[in-house]
């Protein structure tokens, strides 16, 4: 990768790992719906003066179908049910159980035949990721967590989808205008369940810092940069800064959150950080 290629990266990677506890923190006083409400609503606000300023957003409007199918596949359907799943399992898990991204977008890029495709070393290297996340989750996951992994296994397809659409459909369009839409879309479909199911008492100062957290940094911010990321490297890497992601939460966790870090733990983040280097840099894309 490129120097500019390796910044993004890098800076997605921290951005990325931090929802996980924020979330975590925000479920404990919010309903799903509503901390996916606040949290599209305050990055469109961020978004929308700049996006209105550059007056090209009437531009999006003959590629309202795939804007609305990224909406839903990256915003509006995995937000909701990784902050459900976060009721039942720890912030550290669910974002390990993320790592499986790459993989999953590896194997959609070869059904779907696009140009973007992963070698036999580069899948190697998100298998050895994949197996980190496996020893990462052990046995701890017991039966009353069926649920809670069902809905975090959507949330991996919909990540996977989602950069596949930008690739192949919305490539071409201003990065700031479609994350902007897109959130404005999310934040219209959520706004009734939403600002219906919000506590009648303010909550307390570490929810909503957490909620300015994901909707500032993790949000506005995080999907400007890539965006960028997609550009620089391609869809199918890109997503390989979800294997990096879980260290981040992690390590966030253990140390904010009090989350246990065990010997598997350890070996897991060995594997997966190693299996993120190998697929990132034996990765090559192609020239038209």
């Amino acid at each position: 990768m490129t120097n500019r290629g390796k910044l993004l990266f890098i800076a997605l990677s921290l951005i990325w790992g931090i929802p996980y506890l924020l979330i975590k923190v925000a479920m404990s006083e919010l309903a799903p719906a509503s901390l996916v409400f606040l949290r599209t609503a305050i990055g469109a606000i961020l978004l929308l003066p700049f996006a209105l300023a550059r007056r090209k957003l009437r531009d999006l409007l003959p590629h309202w179908r795939a804007l609305l199918l990224y909406t839903a596949v990256e915003l509006a359907v995995p937000w909701v049910l990784l902050s459900d799943a976060e009721r039942r399992v720890t912030s550290s898990l669910a974002g390990l159980m993320v790592a499986s991204v790459p993989l999953v977008g590896a194997v959609l890029a070869r059904l779907g035949g696009g140009t973007d495709k992963l070698g036999g070393k580069q899948v190697s290297g998100l298998l050895v990721g994949l197996a980190g996340v496996v020893v990462l989750l052990g046995f701890n996951i017991g039966a009353g967590d069926i649920l809670a992994l069902g809905e975090i296994v959507v949330v991996v397809i919909g990540y996977a989808l989602g950069p596949m659409i930008i690739s192949r459909r919305l490539s071409g369009l201003p990065t700031l205008d479609v994350v902007t839409v897109s959130l404005l879309a999310c934040a219209f479909i959520y706004a009734p369940f939403g600002i219906a199911q919000l506590p009648r008492a303010m909550p307390s100062a570490a929810v909503v810092g957490a909620v300015i957290g994901l909707g500032v940094i993790c949000t506005a911010v995080a999907f400007i940069v890539f965006f960028k990321l997609i550009a620089e490297i391609g869809p199918t890497r890109a997503t390989v800064v979800t294997y990096l992601n879980p260290a981040v939460a992690v390590a966030a966790g253990v140390a904010l959150l009090g989350e246990p870090f065990t010997a598997a733990t350890a070996v897991g983040f060995v594997l997966i950080i190693g299996g993120a280097l190998f697929a990132t840099g034996a990765l090559s894309r192609k020239t038209p």
